[in-house]
């Protein structure tokens, strides 16, 4: 049994988990080609992380993420994972990178977006997403560049999977304050918990408008039924 973990959570959905553990399967056997003992398997939920008692420490002894046994065990701490002291592999989003995680890991790679509306190689986009009918559907800008209409978002309920979002929220922020616009132009925000959830809040008209990234709108167009609602 191998004595590190490993994870890929960022676009682990139920509906491609086959997908995942092949693409594990492939930067596991590279691994133990090169004579690392990579776990067999990536880690899904807290109980898949060994304990480490009194919590996950940096070097200075501050605790940065609690010990993997006290968390419930059919979910994940995403920061439980990334700061792991057994940590081999893992996935994570950019905005955790910028606000402080890049202190504690190591950058080893990034994959490419080109299979998806709104990727360009290692670069990608959001895709702002609202009910169907309620604004006009317009394609990715070929140059990467934002395209935000702002009349159409303009006190409207936004919302978004975490603070500590890229796609969700830390770059939508970006592009507003570029415009000389602000988050203050929606009338509300909500923290839904995932991207799949804003969609979801959006088919249900719990919120109006989010920032999806063009994979996880790729993934909702493939499996998620209240996408369907949302264009």
């Amino acid at each position: 049994m191998s004595d590190f973990v490993a994870g890929l959570p960022m676009y682990d959905w139920s509906e491609m988990r086959s997908e995942v553990d092949a693409q594990w399967a492939r930067l596991r056997d590279a691994f133990r080609q090169k004579g690392i003992d990579a776990p067999q398997t990536v880690a899904r939920v807290n109980a898949d992380l060994r304990p480490v008692e009194g919590g996950i420490r940096d070097a200075a002894g501050k605790v940065m993420a609690p010990d993997p046994a006290t968390l419930p065990p059919d979910e994940l701490d995403f920061f439980g994972l990334w700061l792991h002291p057994a940590l081999l592999f893992a996935q994570t989003c950019w905005g955790p990178m910028e606000l402080g995680l890049a202190t504690h890991v190591q950058l080893v790679g990034q994959p490419r977006y080109d299979a998806f509306e709104g990727g360009q190689g290692e670069f990608y986009s959001s895709a702002l997403v609202m009910r169907a009918g309620e604004a006009p559907t317009v394609g990715s800008p070929s140059d990467g560049s934002p395209l935000i209409p702002l009349d159409v978002l303009r006190d409207k309920h936004f919302t978004f999977n975490s603070l500590d979002s890229m796609s969700g929220i830390i770059a939508p922020t970006r592009d507003l304050e570029a415009l000389g616009e602000s988050l203050d132009i929606f009338s509300e925000r909500s923290e839904s918990g995932g991207h799949r959830a804003s969609i979801v809040a959006i088919a249900e008209g719990k919120a109006d408008v989010a920032a999806i990234d063009c994979r996880s709108w790729a993934n909702a167009r493939r499996f998620e039924p209240a996408a369907e609602a949302v264009t």
